[in-house]
């Protein structure tokens, strides 16, 4: 006579932890832009340290202004006062975001080429995560982690500032009546807006840079400047137009033309270091075709690193 094993019934915990897996998709994605933040440091350690750098500096200038504000005031001539109490919060979120910027080229250059060049890819790729997995983290980090991460070192940085200038009055005993903050809230709106706009004109330089990166077996920088620089030196020679080259300088600074209005209603230029929320033009911007084709142009630079990195080898 035979027996029937016992069949071991089905643990709902066991159950419950296939269906949470199922359910979270995203976990993958999660976990591989850990891994960035953990073996890439500098994409935090760069702007905190260009925060520190800058604190330190305004510190120093504390001591240098000799009636307070007022000192302030007067060593910048005919300029709105209201410009002159924004340029230190201007000058914080304008080194963060140049930082940020110079972290995510550099990051996008070394971002598939480093795997390939330490051997790494043939353990990554043992992983069950999918090539556009990895790729899509990789460019997160440009295009989402480090404008978000600008922008609350940048908030952090003038709170700081505020809370020194501040102290500063009173150590100088200046009057009630001294204006001593711009409308600190309003620029951080304008900071925040301003690096959603840079993000966005600059998807496709990141997205080339993270393409070449998985292309190029050496000198990835190189690879990634020469053929847009060959390309407007040939035209130029060729044809006596530098088409190509303003296309390249639109791209890395029209973005400012594009997303605010500079002059106001009377036609006066407004300076860059305070602008008001009515001078923002979200729908010029979003209307603007050059920013649709740049998006364009970034999808397919996306799907092509994807592609590049399912059949690319270590060097």
């Amino acid at each position: 006579m035979t027996t029937q094993p016992n069949a071991a019934p089905e643990s709902p915990l066991g159950s419950q932890a296939i269906a949470q897996t199922v359910l979270s998709p995203t976990r993958p994605l999660y976990w591989s832009i850990r891994r960035e933040l953990w073996e890439n440091r500098s994409i935090y350690i760069a702007p905190l340290a260009a925060a520190a750098v800058y604190l330190f500096g305004f510190l120093i200038s504390l001591f240098w202004v000799p009636r307070g504000m007022r000192g302030m005031m007067g060593a910048h001539g005919p300029m709105p006062p209201i410009v002159v109490l924004a340029m230190p919060y201007a000058h914080a979120a304008m080194l963060l975001m140049l930082t940020t910027s110079l972290v995510g080229i550099f990051y996008s250059l070394d971002a598939l080429h480093g795997e390939r060049r330490d051997r790494s890819i043939l353990f990554w790729k043992s992983l069950p995560v999918s090539d556009l997995t990895t790729v899509l983290s990789k460019a997160s980090i440009p295009l989402v982690v480090l404008p978000l991460l600008a922008f609350a070192v940048t908030v952090a940085l003038q709170l700081i500032i505020l809370l020194l200038s501040g102290a500063a009055l009173l150590v100088n005993r200046a009057g009630a009546a001294t204006p001593w903050a711009p409308p600190l809230f309003e620029m951080q709106l304008v900071s925040l807006y301003g690096m959603i706009v840079l993000v966005l004109w600059h998807a496709p330089i990141y997205c080339w840079f993270l393409l070449v990166s998985g292309w190029a077996r050496r000198a990835t920088l190189v690879w990634a400047v020469l053929p847009p620089m060959a390309i407007a030196v040939v035209e130029f020679i060729a044809f006596h137009t530098s088409n190509f080259g303003s296309l390249l300088h639109d791209r890395l600074f029209g973005f400012t033309g594009a997303a605010f209005d500079l002059t106001d209603k009377n036609g006066v230029p407004i300076d860059a270091h305070f602008i008001p929320l009515t001078q923002l033009a979200p729908g010029r911007f979003l209307s603007n075709p050059s920013l649709w084709l740049g998006l364009v142009f970034a999808a397919l630079c996306f799907v092509a690193a994807v592609r590049l990195r399912r059949y690319q080898g270590p060097i």
